[in-house]
């Protein structure tokens, strides 16, 4: 019987699929569908298609707080170029059935194509984490616990993102037993008022976008420069809202994709590539960016409180924004990367502007 340490990747890629699937006897597909190339199976033949795996931390203490959006947390996994999203071997047997459901958000238009999973966690409290009744100007206890399905698409100046994720708000997320555990871990008091979060309910977000590359400087210059925008528009009872924004990057060897990748949904930026060959983490770099994006926002759960039940709410903002300015550095087969982001007031009673850190790793398999 092979051994672990003989085939790591293979052992690898399996761990990667548990995380994000949970277990059950649907992941033994992934064996037999892992092999990208059906005529010549093995590891020679998954090294010539490389996946991405993503770690998100995002988290307020990087801002010295812990109130607001105090905490999110995403597991991403980037497939190799894709055919299509329902027959190419790259893709899992699971995967692909549950891209039947939602082929109707498969675009055609494009050469290249990957797909994300992913798996996420986001929770939400107020200022006051000693007062254990409804605080009524200050935002719900609130968690999140996400399913994503994206697709993703381009050319050399444009890709398209379409993202569909399906979670539970509420006491099942496991938002507070989460952030107690982390707490008690840190030794740090845990927030009191978690039994007035909001009620369990089903969430699901439809989320589109496209990016541009405005401008990039030569590729033989030491120092290179890019701009990107992006607009899109999100749709369910989770979040409603349309958004714009921009970023602006500098460095040495910049990646062939568009830009960070936030936790923010449709935010995962590690593109198809134009030559599905090759790798998108090759060689190595730093660079810093300056980002930005603003929303026109009609509907959010977390704010607005629960959909179908009566819950504590809040008067939002109806138009926000944020500002991030983050540094990357990217060697042979992978990315660490930090962003500082300082957002508008959410909601009318809110005191302060909140902050928040941002730290992705990306491993290339």
């Amino acid at each position: 019987m092979p051994s672990i340490i003989s085939h790591p990747i293979t052992h690898l890629r399996k761990l990667g699929f548990t995380l994000l699937l949970a277990s059950g006897p649907a992941l033994a597909d992934i064996v037999e569908s892992g092999y990208c190339d059906p005529a010549q199976p093995g590891i020679a033949a998954l090294a010539r298609h490389p996946e991405i795996y993503n770690i998100h931390l995002e988290n307020d203490l990087f801002n010295g707080s812990d109130q607001g959006y105090t905490n999110g947390v995403k597991l991403s996994w980037v497939s190799a170029n894709l055919k299509d999203y329902v027959n190419d071997p790259c893709l899992p047997l699971t995967i692909r059935r549950l891209n039947r459901l939602f082929t109707s958000l498969h675009r055609t238009g494009y050469s290249s194509r990957n797909m994300v999973v992913t798996l996420g966690q986001s929770m939400y409290t107020p200022l006051d984490k000693t007062r254990t009744d409804v605080i009524p100007n200050d935002r719900p206890y609130a968690g999140w616990l996400y399913l994503g399905l994206g697709y993703n698409e381009r050319d050399a100046r444009q890709m398209d993102t379409v993202q569909v994720n399906i979670g539970i708000v509420g006491p099942a997320s496991l938002g507070k037993q989460t952030q107690d555990f982390i707490h008690d871990l840190r030794d740090i008091p845990r927030f009191k008022g978690w039994d007035n979060q909001l009620h369990n309910e089903l969430g699901i977000q439809l989320v589109a976008e496209r990016r541009k590359k405005l401008w990039e400087s030569k590729k033989n210059n030491w120092l290179q420069f890019d701009a990107i925008t992006h607009y899109g528009a999100s749709l369910g009872n989770v979040a409603t809202y349309l958004n714009s924004g921009f970023e602006i990057r500098a460095g040495q060897d910049l990646p062939n994709d568009f830009g960070t990748s936030p936790i923010r949904s449709a935010g995962d930026s590690n593109a198809p590539l134009e030559n599905a060959m090759a790798r998108r983490f090759a060689t190595g770099g730093m660079l810093v960016f300056i980002s930005a994006d603003a929303r026109l926002v009609a509907r959010d759960i977390f704010l607005d409180g629960n959909t179908f039940a009566a819950s504590h709410s809040v008067n939002k903002e109806v138009l926000v924004g944020n500002l991030a300015a983050g540094i990357a550095w990217q060697w042979q087969g992978g990315q660490i990367t930090y962003a500082h982001y300082i957002s508008s007031k959410e909601f009318t009673t809110q005191t302060t502007n909140p902050g928040y850190g941002a730290i992705t790793l990306s491993l290339e398999y």
